[in-house]
């Protein structure tokens, strides 16, 4: 059995593009665990445990190097009953920022 070069080529794509996806999924696994630590420390929850890609790009590192940079939105609440929105960014597998407003200290 021959495989001619356009075979191969697209072997090798599909192959590309499944190992995109796996880092794409592990990159999101880490945006969660990183929200999820945030909440501990700024005191809210994350509602849904999830967070969806808003955006991405490429951009460099503080190397130089081109990674993909992705910007997650992500509901969270304070107090339960009101759902917020906030994001977290990934230069690659490193976490830059994890935005979310301040609570409502208003008394009635």
């Amino acid at each position: 059995m021959y495989f001619s070069l356009s075979d191969i080529v697209v072997l090798f794509l599909f192959g590309g593009l499944c190992l995109y996806f796996l880092a794409a999924t592990r990159i999101r696994e880490l945006a969660i665990q990183a929200v999820a630590r945030a909440g501990e420390r700024d005191d809210f929850q994350l509602l849904d445990q999830s967070v969806h890609l808003q955006r991405f790009s490429l951009s460099r590192d503080e190397a130089g190097r081109w990674r993909v940079w992705r910007q997650y939105r992500f509901d969270y609440s304070f107090d339960g009953l009101e759902r917020r929105q906030g994001n977290v960014i990934m230069l690659g597998k490193i976490l830059q920022a994890v935005v979310v407003g301040e609570p409502d200290n208003t008394l009635h």
